[in-house]
């Protein structure tokens, strides 16, 4: 799973990979590997990049807040 959201929110903040991977404790290659897909983030982590960044899982998944229909 690609998580769109997250290159967005932490190049929207000017954060760098190694600035989120250091602040995070986990590897700026894991941070690469969300962002593009190759690696999917579990529950936990997706709870502390929402945290971090201040923005819904929903929004590091989709890229957009959920809408309700």
């Amino acid at each position: 799973m690609k998580l769109i959201g997250l290159k967005e929110i932490r190049k929207k903040k000017g954060y760098s990979q190694v600035k989120v991977s250091l602040e995070l404790n986990i590897s700026r290659e894991a941070i690469s590997n969300y962002e593009n897909g190759k690696r999917s983030p579990d529950i936990d982590m997706l709870v502390k990049f929402s945290d971090y960044f201040n923005v819904s899982i929903d929004y590091l998944i989709r890229g957009e807040e959920f809408k309700k229909r």
